[in-house]
């Protein structure tokens, strides 16, 4: 009996929530890498239809599905794929997996000074720095001086991306100085001549973005669109949205099925990232 209650008021919830989501009301929540991106989304999308209101919060990737399952955001912004225990929660909290879709490409960059000699670094030179076995900028080619280590929170989708992808896991150097976005990391390494960080290329203006190989053996290559859509550049990732698929019809559905289509992908560009190859967009 308890169960067929418990059936029945999950069925009830997700009927009141696919509800809201279609009377023109749609919150987005999570990454901070996105925000920007979804802001610029947001603003078009209401100008081209005036009954719809989109409220766009950062916060994390981590707090993006928080949200998500506590059923306080419609869509989910997120700069990582969902682990298994968000999904998992998920499906506790609403009863299903949520449904994913990519709606950009991001090659994360490293960034440094604009003064700083550097200009390329290897995974390996990279992972050196920011585990901390690495502490001097001469060790990489730089001049004689220490690295300032740079990086997110730990419930930024960007950090864990990071730490997986580059780092193998292993945790960050213990003097690494922890910031509140990427942005302000960005502030940070202009403002300090020997620091080091990393974040998404839309955020890189002012900094200079490092040249990454992948190995000794490998050429150098910057982050453009060719080297990320080509797969060359070594650290380019796709960026999400979840949303919970009850509510994923009226003005949500709609609104996602703009956000991939070729309207809503010119926009990408603008702010700094890549859009979806064209096999990736809603038909």
């Amino acid at each position: 009996m308890k169960k067929i209650i418990q059936k029945i008021s999950l069925a009830v919830l997700a009927a009141g929530l696919a509800a809201s989501a279609q009377a023109g009301n749609i919150t987005v929540k999570g990454s901070d890498t996105l925000v920007i991106l979804a802001q610029k989304w947001a603003e078009v999308y209401m100008g081209l239809h005036s009954d719809v209101k989109i409220q766009v919060a950062g916060g994390g990737s981590g707090v993006g599905f928080a949200a998500l399952q506590n059923q306080t955001t419609d869509l989910c912004d997120a700069s990582r794929k969902a682990k298994p225990a968000e999904i998992e929660n998920c499906i506790k909290a609403f009863g299903a997996r949520p449904t994913e879709y990519k709606v950009a490409l991001d090659g994360l960059s490293v960034y440094v000074n604009p003064d700083n000699a550097v200009k390329e670094l290897s995974i390996d030179q990279i992972s050196g720095i920011f585990t901390g076995k690495t502490t001097n900028w001469k060790q990489v080619g730089g001049a004689d001086a220490p690295i300032t280590v740079y990086s997110r929170e730990n419930s930024s989708g960007t950090y864990e991306f990071f730490k997986g992808h580059i780092l193998n896991g292993q945790d960050f150097a213990a003097s690494a100085q922890t910031m509140p976005g990427t942005a302000a990391i960005v502030q940070a390494v202009l403002k300090d001549k020997n620091g080091i960080g990393y974040g998404g290329a839309a955020y890189g203006g002012g900094s200079k973005l490092l040249a990454v190989k992948k190995d000794d053996a490998s050429p150098a290559i910057d982050p453009t669109e060719q080297t990320v859509e080509d797969g060359t550049y070594p650290i380019w990732r796709y960026l999400y949205i979840y949303v919970n698929p009850a509510l994923d019809k009226g003005d949500v559905a709609a609104y996602l099925n703009w956000i991939r289509s070729d309207d809503g992908q010119k926009y990408v560009k603008d702010v700094g990232y890549y859009p979806l190859p064209a096999n990736l967009r809603q038909k």
